[in-house]
């Protein structure tokens, strides 16, 4: 797995060591509300996800969730990253910062620098955005990285349905 540099962040592979980091964020309120509980109570459980989702996720895709750094300090901020996901034709992009950080353009920063990595050096031409509806602070990020909305779709593993963002090549023709 390569890391990623933007001019503020530095996106690189999940470690084990990023476990006490990965619990607060994977219980933050706005992550259970926005994404969902990944039972990661403890840092058995924060580990247990590391190395079920993301680290597995490289090993099968050769790419998956990253931890978002900040350049000038070393920060961790968040994660983001490419996801495969059952029931989508193309990789998405994913990501999630702590409540603190929100609002500073990091999410839309590293979400280009993924997609650009994904495209430039893993054959990723395309690459789409889910969300929840009711999430309109990760709606502002897809659309501020070029996506567009879609429509609704259902996906296995998600509670209800999602809004899907796609790039302006797979735009469906709009009736007049």
């Amino acid at each position: 797995m390569h890391h990623i540099a933007t001019a503020r962040l530095q996106l690189r592979p999940l470690h084990a060591s990023d476990a006490p980091f990965m619990l607060k964020l994977l219980n933050e309120p706005a992550f259970i509300a926005n994404i969902g509980d990944k039972n990661a109570h403890d840092l058995l459980g924060a580990l247990r996800y590391i190395e079920e989702g993301p680290q597995a996720s490289y090993r099968k895709h050769g790419h998956g969730l990253l931890l978002v750094e900040r350049l000038d300090d070393g920060a961790p901020v968040g994660i983001c990253g490419l996801v495969k996901r059952d029931g989508l034709a193309y990789p998405d992009i994913g990501y999630a910062f702590l409540e603190q950080y929100w609002g500073c353009g990091y999410a839309s920063e590293a979400a280009l620098a993924a997609i650009e990595h994904g495209r430039e050096q893993l054959g990723h031409a395309v690459v789409v955005g889910i969300t929840a509806p009711h999430n309109q602070a990760s709606i502002r990020v897809l659309e501020k990285i070029g996506l567009f909305y879609q429509g609704r779709i259902e996906l296995p593993g998600i509670d209800g349905d999602s809004c899907y963002f796609v790039p302006p090549a797979l735009l469906k023709d709009q009736p007049a």
